[in-house]
């Protein structure tokens, strides 16, 4: 094993409990029926959640970490607890994903003195999501501090996995990430035994939007466009998924109620089973300004729905023009009106454009071929 010893545990770190079955559950599976025992760190668990996990095999550890926003003394302290914790608990390898995860994960494993350290990208984000003029002072001291720790960090990485092209080049050529070190793969997975097509729906035809509801994922265009159809008398449904945010792009809760009083979308928040939701949709639309490697869309692609996404990191890599699928521009909700119009136009295209989904989910997402390649780029059996 390359020098390493043989690893019993593992403790894999993130801000959000909820993603811990959700987007690992696959993985953890795998190192449990390996033998290796998993501990789960976040800090925010609730019963839910807490059960969801331990459901899994693995062990919910809580701990304190802020999942946004910069407060360098209160960062400090929780990495040195955290540092604590991992000592106490001893694993012989750590996995964080998400920013402050991967950043203060591994420089709390590195102080705790576990030698094989890990960290998944899933999308630089917000704060490394290009803005123009709106670019603001903030954003770019955030991206600074960002580069520097995201820098310190890496370099205690045994290796570090990325979702796209786009990230590990920007990483890389900032110099930030030695190439040597980066592993690119497809995304988190898709478990396609889980997300099976349905029947396809044309009447009435109805979009699904599936995210936090953050600003960059292009929120408020999805609703601008669903305006102008629902204007123009269409009976066509626009579904929004998702919970408000404490991220500074976080939008407030009033702005979609009022979408919702307006009969423009309709908004069952957080669900617990998205595939109920994507069942009942014809089209999924996400016109984010960056991803990693949109988990929603790869559901959705699983369940052969078309996409309508941005010619985007992460968002261009779901869709083949026209195959299954149309991108358009960021910020552009003439083009996002567009773009579904034309399977209003043409119902057709949603069965047809679905299959193709359904077949490049199988080709691109399948979560066990990924996760057999992080296995075994972190010398796992």
């Amino acid at each position: 094993m390359s020098g390493h010893r043989e690893v019993r545990s593992a403790a894999i770190i993130t801000s959000i409990a909820f993603s811990i079955a959700n987007f690992r559950g696959p993985l953890i599976r795998r190192m449990i029926g390996q033998g290796i025992k998993v501990y789960a760190l976040a800090p925010d668990y609730d019963v839910q959640t807490r059960a969801a996990v331990r459901e899994l095999g693995a062990e919910p550890v809580d701990i304190s970490l802020e999942r946004t926003g910069l407060r360098p003394a209160r960062d400090l302290v929780d990495m040195v607890k955290l540092a604590v914790t991992l000592r106490r608990i001893g694993p012989d390898l750590v996995f964080g994903y998400f920013i402050k995860p991967v950043i203060y994960g591994t420089l709390a494993a590195w102080l705790a003195g576990i030698g094989r350290r890990y960290a998944l990208v899933a999308g630089l984000g917000y704060v490394f999501t290009p803005d123009g003029a709106r670019d603001t002072l903030k954003r770019r001291a955030l991206r600074a501090v960002a580069s520097l720790l995201y820098r310190l960090a890496f370099r205690l990485c045994n290796r570090v996995f990325l979702q796209n092209g786009d990230d590990l080049e920007v990483l890389c050529s900032r110099g930030l990430l030695s190439r040597k070190k980066a592993v690119l793969i497809s995304g988190s997975g898709v478990d396609l035994a889980r997300f099976q097509p349905s029947e396809p729906v044309s009447s009435p035809i109805t979009f699904v939007l599936v995210a936090r509801l953050l600003r960059e994922k292009g929120i408020v265009e999805y609703a601008e466009a669903a305006r102008a159809i629902k204007a123009s008398g269409s009976d066509a449904r626009f579904l929004l998924l998702g919970d408000t945010d404490s991220n500074p792009g976080g939008l407030e809760r009033s702005v979609v109620k009022r979408w919702v009083a307006d009969g423009i979308v309709e908004w069952p928040g957080q669900v617990p089973d998205v595939r109920v939701w994507l069942a009942q949709s014809s089209v999924f639309v996400l016109p984010s300004y960056r991803e990693g490697k949109p988990r929603s869309t790869q559901e959705a692609m699983a369940m052969a729905l078309p996409v309508v996404t941005t010619d985007a990191p992460g968002c261009r890599d779901t869709v083949e023009e026209g195959v299954n699928g149309f991108k358009v521009p960021v910020r552009d909700a003439r083009a996002l009106e567009a773009a579904m119009r034309r399977f209003i136009d043409d119902p057709s295209l949603i069965l047809q454009m679905g299959q193709a989904s359904r077949a490049a989910a199988k080709r691109l997402f399948d979560v066990h071929r990924i996760n057999d390649a992080m296995m075994a780029a972190m010398e796992l059996p």
